[in-house]
């Protein structure tokens, strides 16, 4: 059953036309990788599918909802969640602070402390920093935060915007099995992500996006055993 289905999607900064009728769904309980070079169109993708550009036409259907006519806020209230590729920490806030930001719309009816004590349990790195603000941290902690962030209103699904970028080896292989066990809990993943490789062996299908057209969908495996359409659409 897919939980997201973009139909003819078109998208616009101005006159510039980035996206191009792009149309593909993500399944209940899988992880989709959008992959494709630099300036393909992938963050585009994202930003219209979560209401973030200045306009968009076509269809986004999730959980059977028209989202086009929504703005950002309702569709997150409906479950759908967004982890940017600047994560968006708020300075002068700790990193308590910033998780209780992702609850102020949420709908979920858990206690605002027994909610952080559950995301904390989760993301250790984050436990022992509570009380720290959010932006002193590196990088990697940063965007364990933005996803932490994300997943404690409890969404159907996230959207993850380059999360490995600028990240030591070790906290991309602790995201990996997190994405993994978020995906085993129920939570489905729409994927965007320079780091082919690492992305293919997470994901259930892929779908390359250049020049903001669809040019290549297959399973993760296929395309992770085909350098050749990697290097013809993915290389940087």
């Amino acid at each position: 059953m897919a939980m997201l289905e973009v139909e003819n999607l078109n998208a616009w900064y101005g006159t510039s036309h980035v996206v191009h009728n792009l149309s593909f769904s993500v399944e209940e309980g899988e992880i989709l990788a959008l992959v494709g070079r630099n300036g393909a169109g992938k963050t585009s993708t994202m930003k219209a599918i979560m209401g973030l550009m200045p306009r968009a036409t076509g269809s986004v259907r999730f959980s059977g909802h028209e989202l086009l006519p929504l703005g950002a806020h309702q569709r997150f209230g409906l479950g759908l969640a967004y982890v940017p590729e600047d994560r968006r920490i708020v300075p002068g806030l700790s990193v308590r602070e910033n998780l209780q930001i992702g609850l102020v719309s949420s709908k979920a009816k858990k206690d605002e402390d027994e909610a952080i004590a559950e995301i904390a349990e989760t993301f250790p790195r984050l436990k022992e920093r509570l009380d720290q603000q959010g932006v002193t941290m590196s990088g990697g902690e940063q965007q364990m935060l933005a996803i932490a962030r994300a997943m404690i209103s409890g969404p159907k699904m996230i959207l993850l915007d380059e999360p490995s970028e600028g990240i030591m080896p070790i906290l991309v292989e602790e995201m990996g099995v997190l994405f993994r066990k978020m995906r085993e809990n129920g939570i489905t993943l729409l994927l965007v992500e320079q780091n082919v490789e690492w992305a293919l062996n997470l994901a259930d299908r892929a779908v390359i996006i250049d020049q903001g057209e669809i040019v290549h969908r297959s399973s993760a495996a296929t395309l992770l055993a085909d350098p050749e359409i990697q290097e013809r659409y993915c290389a940087v």
